[in-house]
């Protein structure tokens, strides 16, 4: 989802131990939608779910993977999706039709014995509830993690709370966290570790990396807003399916030559409902606000409660993401971890 720009910036690779003591923003949705599409059943692509048949992928993502970050000392302050612009309805609309569609495809690879298609198809039909959600906010609340809840796009808000200082980064697997300009990005932030190669029987590690958007900008000669408008012609949340016969090399091109939006859509026809003026703007100006990170305390028996008790975690496994999250709050009590920055 969002805009590609993988064939035009090369991220930094980085460590985990690099981010010690940094306050992260982190897109919720774009998270959780990771953690529903790969935490699954290596044969089948079914879904992690407890003994009543609830999902509990996301959970188990949340658990284990932000506790991992935590352990580093990274601060983890997780940014929650309010209302889309209602341009993005359509794009909304879509994205279910194709949930559904790989979900019967899904359905049928699995019944025809093609599991590697199965698994394929599995990862594209990750739905994320309002139950997931408010599950979601609640388990972080037990761990002492942060979240906030943004006005419109999650990411916007984590990029203008980069932007402000408040994190020192925004974290998502989408680039648009540029477009909105985040001065720094972080990917791979929440899923690294080893990952299964498409098509073969092999796995490769996945590590953080970092993306700084000044450098970027420099490296690919154009401002900003130039940025946006390459996205724009790319295509992005509003306008996915972009400007046909432009990819990413071709865009960079027109914007070097043409600078401005108004000549650079001149060039192209454009299909969409929404004008490119309404995509610029919001990028350029969405709906955020300043907000104070709120503080989080552990509370190890409702974590329990939530994992243990209603869906069925391991005891012992939980026990010890406890101990961690208590040992890396004494840290940060005692001045040790570097939390803020």
């Amino acid at each position: 989802m969002g805009v590609q720009l993988t064939s035009l910036i090369e991220p930094k690779q980085i460590s985990f131990e690099d981010l010690a003591g940094k306050t992260i923003a982190i897109d919720a949705f774009n998270t959780l939608y990771q953690f529903l599409s790969i935490i699954r059943d290596r044969m089948t692509g079914e879904q992690l779910k407890d003994s009543e048949g609830r999902i509990t992928s996301h959970l188990s993502g949340l658990l284990y993977r932000t506790s991992k970050l935590v352990g580093f000392g990274i601060r983890p302050v997780f940014v929650f999706d309010g209302e889309p612009p209602a341009f993005k309805a359509k794009t909304v609309e879509e994205r279910k039709k194709a949930r559904k569609e790989a979900e019967e495809q899904w359905i049928s690879h699995l019944q025809a014995g093609r599991f590697e298609e199965a698994r394929k198809a599995a990862t594209r039909s990750a739905r994320l509830t309002g139950e997931m959600i408010g599950q979601s906010k609640e388990l972080l609340g037990a761990m002492g993690i942060s979240y906030v809840q943004a006005k419109s796009e999650g990411e916007a808000q984590a990029a203008y709370m980069a932007k402000k200082g408040t994190v020192y980064a925004s974290a998502s697997q989408d680039w648009d966290s540029l477009l909105f300009g985040a001065p720094r990005m972080l990917k791979n932030l929440a899923i690294s570790g080893k990952r299964k190669v498409a098509n073969k029987e092999k796995y490769t590690d996945v590590s953080p990396e970092l993306i700084e958007l000044e450098e970027a900008l420099k490296n690919l000669g154009i401002s900003q807003d130039q940025l946006i408008i390459l996205g724009i012609l790319v295509g992005t949340d509003y306008n996915p399916e972009g400007i046909k016969g432009i990819g990413p090399k071709k865009a960079l091109a027109f914007v070097k030559e043409f600078k401005t939006l108004e000549n650079v859509v001149k060039q192209v026809e454009w299909p969409f409902e929404i004008t490119p003026e309404e995509i610029f703007d919001f990028f350029k100006n969405p709906p955020v606000e300043e907000m104070e990170i709120p503080k989080a305390e552990l509370d190890p028996e409702k974590l329990k409660q939530i994992m243990v008790s209603e869906h069925g975690f391991s005891e012992e496994r939980v026990a010890k993401v406890i101990e961690m999250l208590k040992a890396s709050n004494k840290k940060e009590h005692s001045g040790l971890g570097r939390f803020f920055g």
